[in-house]
């Protein structure tokens, strides 16, 4: 059976590759930027982002089992996305600091005409920072290409005083203990 990872994400990549299952990455068709103009709730946007990633690939390979993954920052209900500056990466910091945010995983699997998906969602609190260790921080990790600016498998971690997860590989991008759990369940041995 064929695994394909609807993701160019170099973090998701090396997640599922720890399975030590063969798959292959490919680019999913899904313009992000329209579904976040329609303006869904946090959790319903990365369930949605998930979805249509996994879907977008299925009449290319039909007979693949196929994981599409998003993932969202959010607090007080606004989204944070992919900060793309280092001026929004720099006001998104400010905003969480000392305070705390959650980072909603969503993934959705499509195998056999049949779409099993979930959502992990993990609570983090940041510690109050000042402006200088936020520069820092930006000017040590780069994380312009990760929702609510910080990577937590690198530097990142130095921001927090707290978090609240039931999986820790869902804060990098993929919940590896559900994926695991329904892989197996589509015949997948690890």
């Amino acid at each position: 059976m064929k695994l394909i990872l609807a993701s160019t994400s170099k973090y998701r990549k090396e997640l599922l590759g720890r399975l030590g299952i063969p798959f292959e990455a490919v680019s999913p068709v899904c313009d992000e930027e329209s579904y976040l103009a329609v303006g869904l709730a946090p959790r319903e946007l990365a369930t949605t982002l998930a979805t249509a990633k996994a879907l977008s690939l299925a009449a290319e390979f039909p007979d693949a089992v196929i994981l599409g993954s998003d993932q969202v920052a959010t607090i007080d209900g606004k989204i944070l996305g992919k900060p793309g500056t280092h001026a929004r990466a720099m006001e998104q910091l400010q905003l969480m600091s000392g305070r705390t945010h959650q980072l909603i995983t969503a993934v959705t699997i499509a195998a056999r005409g049949e779409l099993f998906g979930f959502c992990d969602i993990t609570r983090l609190t940041m510690r109050p920072l000042t402006e200088g260790e936020i520069s820092r921080y930006l000017e040590a990790d780069q994380p312009l290409d990760c929702a609510g600016s910080y990577k937590l498998e690198c530097r990142g971690i130095t921001l927090f005083s707290a978090i609240e997860s039931r999986d820790h590989t869902a804060i990098v991008g993929l919940p590896l203990i559900e994926v695991t759990s329904i892989l197996r369940s589509l015949g997948f041995t690890f």
